[in-house]
């Protein structure tokens, strides 16, 4: 006898670009949100595995962007 599992879908996620980002194909960075997880990628290349951090990281990173990277 076969048995298969049924695993629930999991839904896409919402992907978001950078407000820095230009539309004339320049770095262009998009980011989404599940589940105490970031997911970043690059929106050029989107076949890459996204970079995934989780939030506390990702806000102590933006943080620290947000100075300028200075401590």
């Amino acid at each position: 006898m076969n048995v298969v599992k049924s695993v629930p879908a999991t839904p896409a996620l919402v992907w978001v670009k950078s407000s820095y980002s230009s539309g004339e194909g320049g770095q262009c960075v998009e980011v989404a949100t599940r589940c105490g997880s970031v997911h970043v990628r690059d929106s050029k290349d989107v076949t890459v595995s996204p970079l995934t951090v989780r939030t506390g990281a990702w806000r102590v990173f933006v943080g620290f962007a947000g100075t300028g990277g200075t401590a």
